[in-house]
Order: structure tokens, then C-alpha cells, then sequence
């Protein structure tokens, strides 16, 4: 164990966190996500949700505030403008971690699906409900 450090963020999960650089991109999904099938690595969070796993990513990783969107969420098949429950909780982690300047952009199922098998690595959580997908593109860390 590490102190400050979220202990679902798995070895694994922080090696990836800490390879990637500035612009690279990481999906958290949820249980019904094709993962695998992407190309990207795959980490695995199991018994893990994908809010959970949202926060502790962002408590470590930056978003980037270079470009006009840092996150997208997968948006409902047939009912584009259609909010599900998680997205507002997706939307009040990235607030609360990142601040009020980042929105949750989204996209169509199969644009989602095209921009996570771009992504540096995909989180696969045990999030069952529909639409638990997020992907995030990292920032930089300034001087201090």
C-alpha cells in the first residue's frame, strides 16, 4: 500500500497512467464494453465501477485544458440528447476533480467505440449500468 494513493489504482493501472503523456487518451468502460476486441491494453478493475474508477484516475491524472474537450461519453443508441444517471455523476467527478471549465462531451456509439481503440489503454470495470463509458484525454503537470 502507498499512502494518498487510491488503492484500486491497480500496478498495472499506474505504470499506464505514468507512461502516458501529454494528449495520450484512456477509456474507462464499463462490463458490456468490447474492451478486448479495441487493440489498446487492457486493464482490468475488477469489482470495480466506472465512477469509482473516474475518481481515483483523476486523482492522480490532469485533464487537458489545450483543447476545447478533455472528456467524452458514449451517447444512447437511438436517443442521442438522452442523459442516464451515470453521466451526471461522470460529469460531477470530473467537476470536482478538475473544476467547472471541463464538460462532458459525447459521442455516437461507434465514434466512441473508433476513438477508445485509439486510446493509449482501456480500463475495464465491472460498471453495470448502460452506458458506463468514459474516455479521457490527459493534461500536463506545471512547475511548482
Amino acid at each position: 500500500m502507498l499512502k494518498h494513493i487510491d488503492p484500486i489504482l491497480s500496478p498495472d493501472l499506474l505504470q499506464v497512467l505514468r507512461e502516458m503523456g501529454h494528449g495520450d487518451e484512456i477509456a474507462i468502460v464499463d462490463a458490456n464494453f468490447p474492451a478486448y476486441s479495441q487493440g489498446p491494453r487492457v486493464v482490468r478493475l475488477d469489482g470495480v465501477d466506472a465512477t469509482q474508477a473516474l475518481d481515483a484516475v483523476l486523482s492522480l491524472m490532469p485533464l487537458d485544458d489545450f483543447t476545447p474537450e478533455a472528456c467524452w461519453r458514449m451517447q444512447v443508441v437511438g436517443a442521442p440528447d438522452q442523459e442516464q444517471p451515470i453521466f451526471a455523476e461522470f460529469g460531477e467527478i470530473v467537476t470536482r476533480r478538475e473544476g467547472a471549465k471541463f464538460r462532458l462531451a459525447s459521442l455516437e456509439r461507434y465514434a466512441f467505440y473508433t476513438k477508445a481503440a485509439q486510446c493509449y489503454a482501456v480500463v475495464a470495470t465491472a460498471e453495470r449500468r448502460l452506458y458506463g463509458n468514459i474516455i479521457l484525454k490527459k493534461g500536463v503537470v506545471g512547475p511548482k
